[in-house]
């Protein structure tokens, strides 16, 4: 099951489980669509060198019984100096 991280591990903003703007890897990295656009090299994610895909979105009624990750990981070192939004 994906973690459905909260942030974009880039700019740091916040991703919630329903976000039409999240991005994951395989590794599920996560990072926002205007970060993966303008600050990754080639679209991809600079951790594994994977392509970026949308992030699913997890029904309502089920993140109650299965919640989406509070773990943020934030490293703006990894996309080109990007700062916290």
């Amino acid at each position: 099951m994906l973690a459905l991280r909260p942030n974009c591990e880039c700019c740091g903003r916040d991703l919630p489980p329903d976000s039409r703007d999240a991005l994951i890897c395989s590794f599920e990295c996560t990072w926002c669509v205007d970060c993966a656009r303008t600050r990754l090299p080639g679209g991809l994610c600079p951790n594994c060198g994977g392509n970026l895909v949308p992030r699913p979105i997890r029904p309502a009624a089920k993140l109650e019984k299965f919640p989406a990750s509070t773990d943020r990981i934030h490293r703006p070192e990894r996309c080109g100096g990007a700062t916290t939004a």
